[in-house]
């Protein structure tokens, strides 16, 4: 079994059931003490400002506020660099704990051995 997973979720409402898998397996994930490393990119920037997540809907799956609360406590959450440059995003309007990197790092933690990275 994979030591990390990192994943990059690139959709947000504008696909809302794979927006949806990428949290909900990152939780899920972290929750089983697996080390976790959720990158938000694209759409899914916007979840790192507050009060964003509690907007999105999904029929029959578990609140995104929750979901990220559960990543946040067990894991890393990575806003994007250039994402939250398109968006106007800076790091004094994000959610405590969430970090603005860019693809360096993102190579750096896939790259070992023992790490499982998918992208939604």
């Amino acid at each position: 079994m994979a030591k990390k997973l990192v994943i990059k979720v690139t959709a947000g409402a504008d696909a809302p059931e794979r927006c949806s898998q990428a949290f909900t397996v990152a939780a899920l994930a972290a929750a089983s003490g697996v080390e976790v490393s959720l990158w938000l990119t694209g759409e899914s920037a916007w979840f790192a400002l507050p009060g964003r997540a509690a907007e999105f809907e999904l029929p029959h799956a578990a609140p995104l506020p929750d979901l990220l609360d559960a990543i946040l406590a067990a894991g890393q959450v990575t806003l994007c660099t250039q994402c939250a440059a398109r968006r106007d995003i800076a790091e004094k309007d994000i959610i405590a704990g969430v970090r603005i990197a860019g693809a360096q790092l993102f190579v750096s933690e896939i790259m070992p051995d023992g790490v499982q990275a998918l992208v939604y």
